[in-house]
C-alpha cells in the first residue's frame, strides 16, 4: 500500500452527553479532516448523535476548535475531546454546529 494515501488518525473522546449519545467513551477513525471524522463517528448513529455533536465544543489536541479549523487538512494524528455544554451559559456557535 502507498503511505502517501494513509489518512490520519482521529481520537475522538467523548465527555458527559456526548459520551451517551456516542455509546462510547472514545473511538478511533481515520480521516482527512476534523469534520470528516465527526461525519463518520455520526454515520449509523442517528439524528440525536448529530444534535448532541452539534452542542459541542472542541478542542483539538487541547485548543478550541472552530468552524474554520474543522476542514484543515490534517498532517498527522490528533486528538479531538467532544464536550457538550456542562452548565451555565452559551457564548456564541458550538465549533460543531453544522454537521450532520
Amino acid at each position: 500500500m502507498d503511505d502517501t494515501t494513509a489518512m490520519p488518525s482521529v481520537h475522538l473522546h467523548y465527555w458527559a452527553g456526548a459520551r451517551a449519545a456516542a455509546g462510547t467513551a472514545s473511538e478511533e477513525v481515520e480521516a482527512a479532516t476534523v469534520r470528516q471524522a465527526l461525519e463518520l463517528a455520526g454515520a449509523g448513529r442517528g439524528a440525536g448523535f448529530a444534535r448532541v455533536v452539534a452542542a459541542c465544543s472542541l478542542l483539538v489536541d487541547g485548543l478550541s476548535a472552530h468552524q474554520g479549523d474543522l476542514d484543515a487538512l490534517l498532517t498527522g494524528p490528533v486528538q479531538v475531546e467532544v464536550l457538550p455544554p456542562f452548565a451555565g451559559g452559551a457564548g456564541g456557535t458550538p465549533a460543531g454546529a453544522g454537521l450532520r
